[in-house]
């Protein structure tokens, strides 16, 4: 098995990938509680 050196993989696409995931789950999440303020004020 090859050895294996802790610290030494490159992770900059996992890094990019894992921003990228946490702006889109922001945005997903203003979108939906936006959506549930605008079905509030036109239901009242």
């Amino acid at each position: 098995m090859a050895e294996h050196k802790h610290g030494s993989m490159d992770i900059k696409s996992h890094e990019k990938t894992f921003a990228g995931f946490i702006q889109f789950s922001t945005w997903v999440a203003g979108i939906a509680i936006g959506i549930l303020i605008f079905m509030a004020l036109a239901n009242a």
